[in-house]
């Protein structure tokens, strides 16, 4: 996590509060979050650094929360989507994508094509039957996502803890590229940004670098859609294009993207990267001086690094849902997506710290991240007994505006802050609209 010793923001002064009702220290960690990558920002573009506007920190952090097409919110959690009650605890499961709805149906014996509106009692009924191990283990064979939810360990988190919130590694030498960086608004114009990634947390990393002034281009497969919604709150300033890497006319389009990428950020299951020939010491190999970066849901060990995951998965797994329980014992949930926000803002900290440091040392890099660290992190800050009485706030000063898709697109505005740095969000374009080349 960022030190703040090593910074000229006062990031223990109370102005630097941010909003948000947590037992734990959402707040500090949006802070640190959103400053690492504030700082890193300013040293490219050699500017002052700047104290970030708390309640905009808030919105930013949680722009999953603010999003509005023609003034109506989307529904966040589809009805498969949630915690629900075992025999013998309760499961969190995470049904927003069609193909995972359908996994978790079949595993439940419900059948994979029927109405999900109509079934949500359904799988009430079926989980309150099994036990959470049991259900855990099926849905997760066929394919879909659940986890028991868990009370904190803080031995894991211990263990976990010794490692940097994103580790580093050089994974071979290359020579030294110099740069010139460009304005201060936008220090980031010329780097070339290949983003494989999904959801939320590599999307926030990738839309951070093209607030900067990256050229970001986003590749996804034609046939696994992105939720409209989703691809909107996080795909500001990126083009998106389409391309199946598994059609080697396709992939060779790729490999020519990517022969002239400074940057690939890498957000899938390793095991599906490793068989395109995107595992990191591979890209190395054949694109000396690349930064890799990459997240994953649960880490990188062999155990556990093609497990799948989301946020409020991790949330349930590594004990902060039972930390944020309400009164009536139901699980709870922390009031942003904050380990995916955290591990996007940290993620682009250090590849911005890495492109500066490519200029003086050459060599192919790599960064990574995981959910399950950030909330490692999380879990160690000081926590109160009760949720924090945050202050409430008006996001409105903090959102933007914008013609899209026939409607008019409501957003959070970027967190980032520095003297001179940009303010304003470029406007997010289509999924898959754009051809897949180079500006």
């Amino acid at each position: 996590m960022i030190d703040p010793a090593e910074t000229d923001v006062a990031t223990d002064s109370p102005t630097t509060s941010v909003p948000l009702r947590s037992c734990l220290a959402v707040g500090k960690l949006a802070w640190d979050s959103v400053s690492a990558a504030s700082l890193a920002a300013a040293r490219l573009a050699s500017a002052q650094t700047q104290v970030p506007d708390p309640v905009r920190v808030a919105v930013a952090y949680s722009s999953e929360r603010h999003i509005r097409f023609d003034g109506e919110p989307p529904c966040p959690w589809a009805p498969f989507s949630g915690f629900f009650r075992t025999s013998d605890g309760w499961v969190r499961t995470h049904g927003n994508y069609p193909h995972h709805a359908r996994a978790l149906r079949a595993a439940l014996g419900l059948g994979a094509h029927a109405d999900a509106d109509a079934d949500r009692d359904a799988v009430v009924r079926a989980l309150a039957s099994m036990p959470a191990g049991v259900a855990t283990q099926a849905i997760t064979a066929r394919g879909g996502i659940c986890v028991g939810v868990m009370h904190e360990n803080p031995g894991i988190d211990a263990v976990l803890a010794e490692e940097p919130v994103v580790r580093v590694d050089r994974l071979s030498p290359s020579p030294i590229r110099p740069r010139t960086w460009g304005p201060t608004s936008a220090p980031l114009r010329g780097i070339r940004v290949l983003d494989l990634t999904r959801v939320i947390a590599g999307p926030v990393a990738t839309r951070t670098l093209a607030l900067l002034g990256a050229d970001v281009l986003r590749i996804d497969p034609p046939h696994n859609p992105e939720l409209p919604m989703q691809h909107a709150d996080t795909g500001h300033g990126k083009r998106s294009a389409l391309l199946d890497l598994h059609q080697p006319s396709q992939l060779d389009v790729f490999d020519r993207l990517l022969a002239d990428a400074d940057v690939i950020v890498l957000g899938y299951r390793p095991a599906g990267l490793a068989h395109l020939g995107l595992e990191p010491a591979a890209l190395a190999s054949r694109h000396p001086g690349i930064i890799v970066a990459r997240l994953s849901a649960w880490g990188f060990e062999t155990s556990s690094a093609d497990r799948r995951g989301f946020d409020s998965i991790v949330q349930a797994a590594s004990g902060i849902a039972w930390i944020e329980s309400r009164e009536d014992g139901i699980p709870g949930a922390l009031p942003a997506q904050a380990l995916d926000h955290s591990a996007g803002y940290l993620l682009a900290a250090e590849i911005m710290s890495l492109l500066e440091r490519q200029s003086v040392e050459g060599g192919s890099w790599l960064a990574e991240t995981s959910l399950r660290r950030v909330a490692a992190e999380l879990l160690r800050m000081p926590r109160t007994a009760e949720p924090n009485a945050a202050e409430s706030f008006e996001p409105a000063p903090h959102l933007q505006t914008f013609d899209f898709d026939g409607g008019i697109l409501t957003t959070a505005g970027p967190a980032i802050a520095y003297v001179g740095g940009p303010d304003a969000f470029a406007p997010p374009r289509t999924w898959g609209g754009d051809a897949p080349a180079w500006l």
